[in-house]
């Protein structure tokens, strides 16, 4: 009889498991993560065999370790580990198709400091999350794993594959492009990927380095893309592309250096999309501008907001058939000529397919987007006991009163003025909190309003 582990609650996620390498999450953690994950493969296969399931890791310092433990518990659960080794986590989805494998595992820290690391999953060719992360704990807990011993093969061929398939979107078009992997997984395929690209590449922190020595890998935070920024007005770049740290979200600045966020980018790469494809679904998350609601519909497309999270999105994609969506946060997903996951590498060829096509610069194309004035998204500290109570209390309140909101994720209410959203983090102990309005005297009174409501929940406002 096996014996049951107990997982500490602070590592399981709404979409993945991550804590903080040797106090939240160990290397015992990660074995009995394996083994429950095996058992559960096991449950939801109906084929007389062995689970395959397919394994790779970022660049931080304890992903190699963390893996290790990790394969040993698949294998201890009865299945077949196809390892990948070191790349982006779009990579590992793209194995996980091109090899037929019935789940995948990334050993990854995403975007956050370098002590932490964890994992993200997908079973059954759906991303696994929510109840699915919540049943994993209850069968480690329980210890009722599969019995039998697995095998596990290395396929180093892998990055070659994957970045053969990026490349089916490559554009005969000279352009100069500076590139920022952040020292983040991304920079395993990086120099593959632009060294088949006509025109001028110029590549920033492509060196896997799990300290992370030149900035962060967060490439949504604009403090993170200075040294990008400086590098395309200094050598006249077209644009700037940067990664986070395991290459699934991605960053864009133009040639004037100018940061576009993630609805933005959504809202342009909608162009090709709805061409191809007339009236289909668009999807972008509550935290998305109403400018790119309105610009979806304004090119003949279906807007559909939905949840934050690249997990509920994919979700959603599946089960309406859309082509693209996006979130603030530089996830992006194709369906459209691709399988549907946020892989920044891919989303960065089809941008650069836009512009060629385009024949206009990135620049040019940001300014015909309507400009509104926003807050940033700003995090502020919530318990996680409380998060969601503030969140629905508001809601009450403005229900109540009749108000205009959404409560898709949290609450996203609606003015003259504009619009404001406040919602409970799902990966933090924090509330996160948006405004965004026509001109500068309707985005005060939207952050009033906003305030007005904390407080009443006895929440002090952040400092937008």
């Amino acid at each position: 009889m096996s014996v049951g582990h107990a997982l500490d609650p602070a590592i399981l996620g709404a979409y993945d498991i991550r804590g903080i390498v040797g106090e939240t999450l160990t290397g015992a953690d990660m074995a009995a993560i394996g083994r429950g994950f095996a058992t559960m493969a096991r449950r939801c296969s109906t084929a007389n065999r062995r689970p395959l399931i397919c394994v790779g890791r970022d660049g931080r310092l304890s992903s190699p370790d963390l893996e290790a433990h990790l394969v040993e518990g698949l294998t201890a659960a009865n299945a077949d580990v196809l390892r990948i080794g070191v790349g982006p986590t779009p990579m590992l989805y793209f194995a996980v198709r091109d090899r037929r494998c019935d789940g995948g595992m990334m050993i990854t820290g995403s975007h956050n400091p370098p002590a932490y690391n964890g994992v993200k999953m997908v079973l059954g060719g759906k991303p696994f999350y929510g109840e699915d992360i919540e049943a994993l704990a209850q069968v480690t807990k329980d210890g009722a794993f599969a019995e039998g011993a697995g095998r596990a093969t290395e396929a180093d061929d892998v990055r070659a594959t994957y970045v053969a398939r990026l490349l089916t979107e490559a554009v005969e078009h000279p352009f100069t492009v500076a590139w920022d992997a952040g020292n983040g997984a991304a920079g395993a395929v990086l120099g593959a990927l632009v060294n088949r690209l006509p025109g001028r590449h110029i590549l920033l922190n492509d060196e896997v380095d799990g300290t992370f020595p030149a900035h962060h890998p967060d490439p949504t935070v604009p403090e993170n893309l200075a040294q990008l920024i400086e590098t395309v007005r200094a050598e006249r770049c077209d644009l700037g592309i940067a990664f986070d740290g395991d290459g699934d979200r991605i960053g864009v600045v133009d040639g004037d250096g100018a940061l576009l966020w993630g609805d933005q980018l959504v809202a342009l790469l909608a162009r090709e999309v709805l061409r191809a494809q007339p009236g289909a679904t668009v999807i972008g998350d509550v935290k998305a501008s109403s400018v790119l609601f309105d610009e979806i519909a304004r090119l003949g497309g279906t807007p559909l907001m939905w949840r934050s999270g690249h997990a509920p999105i994919k979700a959603k994609m599946a089960a309406c058939g859309a082509p693209l969506a996006g979130e603030m946060s530089g996830h992006i997903f194709f369906a459209d000529r691709y399988y549907g996951f946020d892989d920044a590498l891919y989303a960065a060829l089809r941008l650069l397919r836009l512009i060629a096509d385009e024949g206009r610069s990135l620049a040019a194309l940001r300014a015909e987007l309507p400009q509104m004035v926003s807050t940033p998204e700003v995090r502020f500290p919530c318990t996680d006991a409380r998060k969601f109570q503030v969140a629905d209390e508001v809601r009450a309140r403005l229900s109540a009163a009749g108000a205009t909101f959404s409560a898709i994720d949290g609450v996203r209410a609606e003015t003259e003025d504009g619009w404001w959203l406040l919602r409970a983090s799902n990966t933090q102990p924090m509330l996160v909190a948006r405004c965004e309005g026509a001109d500068d005297a309707g985005l005060g009174r939207l952050k009033d309003n906003l305030a007005f409501q904390l407080r009443e929940s006895d929440i002090e406002p952040p400092d937008f």
